[in-house]
């Protein structure tokens, strides 16, 4: 898998968590259950808990998806794609994995995997960095 192809894809999953709360949301707003205003940041949620992991998957998505991206578009422009080609499958991979796990629940266990991908994420944009600064 490509660098930019992993980009395309985090960025689709990245949509379809947000579509995962916003077709929730939308009807029940436009048909007058709750104002519009009803999700406000700052304000608790009343939506169902897998709503609410969903909101949370997604919005730790957009955390990460501008750093890889730049990954990718930096390497490409130095000429050197096939760096991240090599390890761009993982962090989609990691990525996916810790939204899953997210949106399974909120036990010990199901956070501690989340911080380990994450950490994963993380860790291969680093190795990137230094692939690509080497």
């Amino acid at each position: 898998m490509t660098g930019f192809t992993a980009v395309l894809l985090y960025i689709g999953w990245t949509l379809l968590l947000a579509l995962s709360y916003a077709t929730y949301r939308v009807p029940v707003a436009l048909g007058g259950r709750k104002p519009i205003d009803h999700w406000e940041r700052g304000k608790a949620s009343d939506d169902p808990g897998v709503l609410q992991r969903a909101k949370g998957a997604h919005l730790n998505c957009l955390e990460n998806l501008p750093l890889f991206a730049a990954i990718v578009i930096i390497a490409a422009l130095l000429n050197k794609s096939a760096v991240v080609d090599a390890v761009a499958a993982y962090v989609l991979y990691a990525r996916i994995g810790q939204s899953v796990f997210h949106l399974i629940g909120t036990s010990f266990v199901l956070v501690l995997m989340r911080a380990t991908l994450f950490l994963t994420q993380v860790g291969l944009m680093f190795y990137l960095l230094y692939q690509l600064l080497a």
